[in-house]
């Protein structure tokens, strides 16, 4: 995992591994955000298992999967939200890209 800082406490990346999800906590992630449907590719790993080790790390999940460039209103007021507490947040889908879509529309 390889994170790219967007913002002052928001960082998008790639798809994440279950293992990634402990080196997140030690580096200070309150939340992870999936942006990445379900079997969209061979051998991704589905988001319940990344929720799961989330959980074990006492860190938010947060499923808000994006066809393309496209989410919904509730999608970005729940980003609106992680931002204004300040929480310090990690998106992912394939490539970042559509985690880095969603923060901005929700500046």
């Amino acid at each position: 995992m390889t994170p790219t800082q967007i913002a002052e406490t928001y960082f998008v990346s790639a798809q994440i591994a279950v293992s990634d999800v402990q080196a997140a906590k030690a580096d200070g992630y309150d939340v992870i955000i999936c942006n990445r449907p379900d079997d969209e590719e061979a051998g991704q790993v589905n988001h319940e298992a990344i929720k799961a080790a989330c959980e074990a790390e006492d860190i938010v999940f947060h499923f808000m999967p994006m066809q393309g460039p496209n989410f919904t209103p509730e999608y970005v007021e729940q980003v609106k939200a992680l931002i204004a507490d300040n929480k310090k947040v990690l998106g992912y889908c394939r490539t970042g890209n559509r985690s880095s879509i969603l923060f901005n529309a929700a500046q």
